[in-house]
């Protein structure tokens, strides 16, 4: 099934691991040109050489870029549009969370969270609104967490950022639905990563297998479904809302959680 996407343009932040770069697989997999960007420069040149035996180097390009940083982002933006001519799918996937429950959260740590969830969105955005304008197909997707509405005491200061976030994304949504571009979330679960790939190499016990171990985590979480996502699985949500396949969406956010999320 086409996502029909062929021969667009997608920008992806934070696109050299994760659900970030399995984003810039299936984007290029169904024939758009993608560029992506992180922070750090062995990661994205590793994540460019990973994709290049399988598609065209004229279809990708890649940038060292801190999306808190606004002359940052807004001279990859500029690159991306002089390089491909257009920008038509902007891909929100910067950003991570902090664990800390009230007690231990610091002024500094509230302030953090909200410029890294929302500036992390606001920067590429305002960079990139004027040629989504010009797109016939403009969509923003943004990776947000089920944290939004399902806060958990031991992340608080993420929590009530991802909240926000969630609030921001709406608000867009109905703003920039009078030029055109569509603005949805995708709200993660537990997703499988670098860092669980990590805690399972200090297991306590060896013999156990990758799957047996997260199905145990899954259970004690509670996780219907038995198991993390993969990050792929959070790819295909958001290459869908990106696409033309939901042109009809804004708004909107779809619960990639494996079941975990109870809110109606």
């Amino acid at each position: 099934m086409s996502f029909l996407i062929e021969d667009k343009v997608a920008v992806v932040t934070g696109g050299s691991s994760g659900i970030g770069l399995e984003t810039v697989r299936l984007l290029l997999q169904h024939g758009a040109k993608v560029a992506w960007c992180g922070r750090d420069v062995s990661r994205l040149q590793a994540s460019m050489e990973s994709l290049a035996a399988e598609y065209s180097a004229e279809d990708m390009y890649i940038q060292q870029c801190d999306v808190l940083d606004k002359a940052s982002v807004h001279r990859f933006i500029g690159t991306t549009a002089a390089t491909f001519g257009q920008i038509d799918m902007l891909i929100n996937n910067a950003g991570q969370g902090m664990v800390a429950d009230f007690e231990s959260t610091q002024d500094e740590d509230w302030l953090s969270e909200v410029q890294l969830k929302y500036f992390s969105v606001l920067n590429p955005v305002r960079c990139v609104l004027p040629y989504l304008r010009k797109s016939t197909i403009a969509s923003v997707s943004n990776v947000n967490s089920l944290l939004a509405l399902k806060p958990e005491t031991h992340m608080i200061a993420t929590s009530a950022a991802r909240a926000g976030l969630l609030n921001l994304s709406k608000n867009l949504a109905h703003e920039f639905i009078k030029d055109g571009v569509r603005v949805n979330s995708i709200l993660i679960g537990m997703v499988e990563s670098g860092q669980w790939q990590r805690r399972y190499q200090n297991r306590s016990d060896l013999e156990q297998s990758w799957e047996d171990w997260i199905a145990g985590i899954a259970q004690k979480r509670g996780i219907p479904m038995g198991r993390l996502g993969k990050p792929v699985e959070a790819a295909r949500a958001l290459v869908f809302l990106a696409s033309p396949l939901s042109s009809y969406t804004t708004g909107s956010v779809i619960d990639v959680s494996g079941g975990f999320s109870k809110e109606i």
